[in-house]
């Protein structure tokens, strides 16, 4: 039995970078022997077992055939004569198809280091074309490594896979996976270029996909083009160390616009709207978690409102707070606030601009929690009212407290 550390952590200690999960392949071996030296068994698909101490993952060397589409159309075979070299090959990038010996040797048979060196991603074999969830893998590193660039023949093979429909297997719970890994990388748009630049983008994001070419208009978009205006506002949310929800909420925040009439363009009049029913077949389409679809909602349908809140009065500011559910959920309405400072400053020109809404509409939720709801219903039930008339005494209440809050600048 022979043991190499394989994949990221090889490739993430080549680069100097700590932290990555350490994976294992046990060449030589057999699932017998390994739960007699006392490994659980875990793998569903292939053999791979956790180790008893540790908990890390060692997985049995094997090979790969492909059998039908789509990621599960797969044979594995898995046997003590499957040489490491052969493990190897069937992965998807040469910088993640290194080991690394108990004593250190780098064994490297296909230039993963090289690629390394030169910041290129490059798939180690044409077995790279049987399983269409490397276009979206690929697409992550990209915006993981930002400065790397897509080796061409890898380029040309995955227009040749979008083409032979490979990704209209994927299912949707592992589309979701890889972008939600994406879309938390360092520059999340790197990803949808590379899905972009593939055709992969149209397959599977067509609602995202159609914002490229959109005009918009230039005093409040100096980049114009819808697109572009999307991928500065997911890098910015990614500079802003956004998490998870409120990046989903940056990518469906616009949709709408790619279906406004054209000879109203660039005015966008009513594209939020567009953009929440757009996101809706999205979300259910793709399985998005609720958390994901319920923030992106409120900004699909509000982030207009918000960036213009400045001039509302106390009652249209109540009615904003209202509509976002925001005295129910404080927590999820601060993450609105920040989805709309990233599509605020996702501009060019505006990117260390402030944003004023934000700290104005904390305010306002400061002060209308600041009301005491259980003394206004209580005297209002003292004054004979009834149902509705006690909800609109507890509105006003808080109507009366936002009129403390100071205009917009």
């Amino acid at each position: 039995m022979q043991i190499y550390l394989v994949g990221g952590a090889v490739r993430d200690g080549l680069l100097g970078i700590r932290g990555s999960d350490r994976d294992w392949v046990v060449v030589g071996s057999t699932p017998e022997a390994m739960v007699a030296a006392g490994y659980r068994p875990v793998g569903k698909d292939f053999p791979v077992f956790l180790h008893p101490q540790t908990g890390e993952e060692y997985a049995l060397a094997r090979t790969e055939r492909k059998s039908g589409h789509g990621y599960h159309g797969f044979q594995i075979y898995a046997s003590p004569d499957v040489t490491l070299e052969e493990d190897l090959i069937r992965r998807d990038l040469t910088i993640n198809a290194m080991a690394q010996a108990a004593d250190g040797q780098l064994i490297d048979p296909h230039g993963g280091q090289r690629d390394l060196t030169a910041r290129v991603l490059r798939h180690v074999s044409p077995s790279f074309a049987e399983d269409p969830v490397r276009i979206l893998r690929l697409a992550r590193f990209a915006a993981r490594f930002h400065t790397f660039s897509v080796a061409d023949d890898t380029q040309t093979l995955m227009r040749q896979m979008v083409a032979d429909g490979e990704v209209d297997h994927l299912v949707p719970e592992r589309v979701w996976q890889e972008l939600a890994r994406g879309l938390m990388e360092a520059q999340p748009s790197r990803m949808f270029e590379v899905l972009r630049a593939c055709g992969a983008l149209a397959r599977l994001l067509p609602e995202v996909h159609a914002l490229w070419g959109v005009p918009q208009r230039a005093e409040y978009h100096p980049e114009v083009d819808t697109g572009v205006h999307l991928m500065m506002v997911l890098d910015m949310a990614a500079h802003l160390q956004a998490p998870l929800t409120v990046r989903y909420a940056c990518l469906g925040h616009d949709l709408g616009k790619a279906t406004t009439p054209a000879d109203v363009l660039p005015r966008h009049i009513g594209h939020e709207g567009r953009s929440a029913q757009l996101l809706k077949k999205l979300n259910d389409r793709l399985r998005i978690p609720n958390d994901c679809r319920e923030l992106a909602d409120v900004v699909a349908r509000e982030h207009g409102n918000i960036h213009r809140s400045g001039e509302l009065n106390a009652a249209a500011v109540l009615r904003l707070l209202e509509r976002c559910d925001a005295i129910r959920k404080p927590q999820r309405f601060e993450e609105v606030l920040l989805a709309c400072e990233c599509d605020a400053r996702g501009r060019l020109g505006f990117e260390d601009r402030p944003y004023p809404p934000r700290a104005r509409l904390q305010q306002a939720l400061r002060l209308a929690l600041s009301v005491d709801t259980a003394s206004v219903s209580a005297a209002a039930i003292a004054a004979g009212q009834k149902g509705p008339a006690i909800g609109q005494a507890v509105a006003r209440a808080r109507e009366d407290a936002l009129s403390a809050l100071p205009p917009g600048p």
